[in-house]
Formats: structure tokens, C-alpha cells, sequence
């Protein structure tokens, strides 16, 4: 119903939230770390490749939730931020892109699979990959 579907956007950009405070503190950390400053080519460079996708995913979750194509919004999510990470981890280590592709392929399991799997590839994607990936990415690359 549209109702469930509002408090489930509404969490969602809640958590969407939380992981942008998150992950802004701790890229911070480490560029002060470096001693290289945030926005330095590289910084700038991951996120003019990262956002495109984002805020292009952020305009058609409006559209799709206002004609009430709710079931698409975790595929489409997945996907388009599956490729600001491919686009933004150029810059970065090897494995980054390869994150990219997997919540690529996440999305497309999202839009194949029945709508009541879409909350279960979210969590398996977004929690699952972030950190496998980002053990993987501690161990080999420092974080």
C-alpha cells in the first residue's frame, strides 16, 4: 500500500542519511590521516563520478514513488548506486569497481526476483557487500 510504502521511504532516506554522516566522518579521518586534503584530485574526481548516478537515482525514485511503481525503486537503487561506485572507484583500488558490479547484479536480482524479496537483496546487498567488500578492503589496502 501506499502508506507502507511512505514509511519505508522514510527509513530508507534515514538510513540513507546515517551512512552519508558515517562514511563522510570516516573518509575525513582518513585524508587527515594522509594529510591529504578532501576534496584533492583524487577525492574530487570519485565524487564527480559517484554523484551523477546518485542524484539521477534520487529524481527517478521521486517519479517512480509519485506513479506508484514502488517494486522498482530497490533495483533501480542498487543498480545506479552499483555504478557510481564502478565510475567513482576508477580512482580507487581495483576491488572498488569490481563492489560496483556486484550491486549492479544485486539490482538486476532485485528487478527479476518477486517484490517480496526486494527488502532481503537490500540487506544482502547494502549490509552484506559493504562489508565483505569492505574487510576485503581493509586487509589488503588499509582501509
Amino acid at each position: 500500500t501506499r502508506d507502507s510504502a511512505v514509511e519505508w521511504l522514510f527509513v530508507w532516506l534515514g538510513e540513507a542519511m546515517l551512512s552519508l554522516i558515517i562514511s563522510g566522518w570516516t573518509i575525513s579521518r582518513k585524508a587527515r590521516r594522509a594529510r591529504m586534503p578532501l576534496l584533492s584530485g583524487p577525492g574530487r574526481k570519485f565524487a564527480m563520478s559517484f554523484a551523477p548516478p546518485i542524484v539521477v537515482g534520487a529524481v527517478l525514485t521521486a517519479v517512480l514513488y509519485d506513479a506508484g511503481l514502488f517494486a522498482v525503486l530497490p533495483g533501480l537503487w542498487l543498480m545506479l548506486y552499483g555504478t557510481g561506485v564502478i565510475t567513482g572507484g576508477a580512482f580507487s583500488v581495483r576491488i572498488v569497481p569490481v563492489m560496483g558490479v556486484c550491486f549492479v547484479l544485486a539490482g538486476i536480482l532485485a528487478l527479476v526476483l518477486p517484490d517480496n524479496w526486494n527488502d532481503p537483496v537490500l540487506a544482502l546487498a547494502f549490509g552484506g557487500l559493504h562489508i565483505a567488500f569492505g574487510i576485503l578492503i581493509a586487509r589488503r589496502h588499509g582501509g
